[in-house]
């Protein structure tokens, strides 16, 4: 049904976290870029808050990538061998 495996539930809560975070952003620049065209009192305050959220929004997309390492360090490592390891030879003793 699916192409690739879905993500696993901390990394996708992160990804979610960081699309809301950056359409909120994308938001505050429409309105920022509005106020500036109709000369409203409310450009700097919100240009400033943008620039803020620009800060958030970056820190929220690298969060995607540390808790998807975090995720793989912990979980993704099965220790099983594989088919074609070799069984271990001890050395003969006597």
């Amino acid at each position: 049904m699916y192409a690739r495996p879905r993500l696993p539930d901390p990394v996708r809560a992160a990804a979610v976290r960081a699309v809301i975070i950056i359409a909120l952003t994308l938001t505050q620049l429409v309105v920022v870029l509005l106020c500036t065209l109709a000369g409203s009192w409310l450009a700097f305050p919100m240009l400033l808050t943008t620039i803020a959220s620009t800060v958030v929004a970056t820190w929220a997309v690298l969060d995607i990538w540390v808790t998807r390492q975090a995720w793989q360090q912990r979980n993704g490592v099965l220790s099983e061998p594989s088919s074609v390891a070799r069984p271990r030879r001890w050395p003969a003793r006597g």
